[in-house]
């Protein structure tokens, strides 16, 4: 079986002294996590919530206002951001040469920071049934405080589904931005495995920037998710960010911020549309197979100048994030192939030649056996090709060089 996780976000409608009681409670557990985290510094992190718990628990409940359950929360809420930032600093090691010229890798460990990890905004985990729960027949929710709890209003649009079909509701986080207040509840469920069987079909996927995702399936037919529209957006994106950049002042960087979540969400959201649109097109017992793009640039010579650095900053993992989740849920999966010589090689008779591939004006064609093909069509091809042999059992399919055919 396969745990899905999803965060099912609740808008509060809290009423002016509930509103206070909210940002008391989060401000206090702001402030233990932020003094819980310089005791993780001070004692050369030690990240057991057992001890954690011997050396704080007795002073925090002594000293304040927050029940024994939120104390708790606040242990783990600190642990689990400092073991989130020791994966992250694992990820990237430190390179250096000696003395003889020779690049040197020396893994990070939490002794690398320099100062303990600061929660610079009021939050507070909650616990299901300790700390919220759901009364009034789910028209209301109930949130600890400081003092007694109390009860208020939410909507949950777009999220309906999630209170039921299975799903299970775990630990909340209480956020408080721009004024509003929110709920964002972690959810899982069990679902079947993706099993290989006779109603299997390989869908191979081509990742670019013309075209944000070009697949080929098994009945040889081919969808184009264009990125002429996306581009655009994205050069007026640029040309507001250098705006603002050019005038470095305060209220220009406060913008600068608000343009990069804009951007952000946009973004998400364009991923979201073509994640969903992919799984509801090829349904369940779906392997999608992707390049590993780790490493990989695209060719942008056919790109106006002001568009050719958009490679770097598109997220590509996102996408292929919200297709794995997704696929996952309907009993389907993701698989990742080497991207060498998908680009180049012929389909038809394997020929690998680079020169086929006409950026220009966007089409391979085959010297050999003089097929010719959509290039980014042809890239779906051959993605399909090196899932149909992950399919069989290799799990790291790769393209051979082929130069000629006899």
């Amino acid at each position: 079986m396969t745990v899905l996780g999803r965060t099912l976000k609740l808008r509060l409608y809290p009423n002016t002294i509930q509103a206070k009681q909210l940002l008391a409670m989060s401000r206090e557990y702001q402030r233990l996590a932020n003094l819980t985290s310089q005791w993780i510094f001070d004692h050369d992190f030690p990240l057991s919530p057992l001890k954690i718990n011997h050396a704080l628990y007795q002073l925090f409940r002594q000293t304040s206002p927050l029940n024994s359950q939120m104390i708790q929360s606040v242990f783990r809420t600190v642990v689990a951001r400092y073991k989130t930032v020791l994966s992250q600093m694992k990820q990237h090691a430190y390179r250096y040469q000696d003395e003889h010229g020779k690049w040197v890798e020396t893994p990070k460990d939490l002794t690398w920071l320099y100062k303990p990890i600061h929660f610079s905004r009021p939050q507070a985990d909650l616990v299901r049934n300790s700390n919220y729960s759901f009364v009034n027949d789910s028209t209301k929710i109930s949130l600890t405080t400081l003092g007694k709890r109390t009860k208020m209003s939410f909507t949950i649009k777009g999220f309906e589904q999630y209170f039921q079909n299975g799903w299970k509701l775990g630990t909340a986080k209480l956020i408080h931005s721009q004024g509003k207040w929110a709920l964002h509840i972690g959810i899982t469920k069990e679902v079947a495995d993706f099993t290989v069987g006779k109603q299997t079909q390989v869908v191979g996927i081509d990742r670019g920037l013309r075209f944000l995702a070009t697949t080929y399936d098994r009945l040889g037919k081919t969808l184009f998710f264009s990125g002429q529209k996306i581009l655009l957006k994205r050069k007026k994106f640029l040309e507001n960010r250098r705006r603002l950049q050019s005038k470095g002042t305060k209220s220009a960087k406060k913008k600068l911020k608000q343009l990069a979540q804009r951007e952000n969400r946009w973004m998400a959201d364009i991923n979201h549309q073509v994640s969903k649109t992919l799984v509801a097109a090829y349904g369940s017992h779906t392997l999608f197979v992707l390049e590993d793009l780790t490493n990989v640039t695209f060719n942008t010579d056919d790109l106006p100048r002001s568009l050719r650095n958009s490679h770097r900053s598109w997220s590509f993992f996102q996408l292929e994030s919200f297709l794995t989740y997704k696929a996952q849920a309907i009993q389907s999966t993701v698989a990742k192939v080497s991207p060498a010589y998908t680009s180049q090689r012929c389909p038809k008779c394997g020929l690998i030649e680079k020169a086929n591939r006409h950026h220009e004006i966007h089409e391979y064609h085959c010297r050999q056996c003089q097929y010719r093909s959509n290039d980014d069509r042809l890239g779906a091809m051959n993605i399909a090709l090196l899932g149909q042999e992950w399919l069989s059992g290799d799990k790291n399919p790769k393209i051979k060089r082929i130069t000629t055919t006899g």
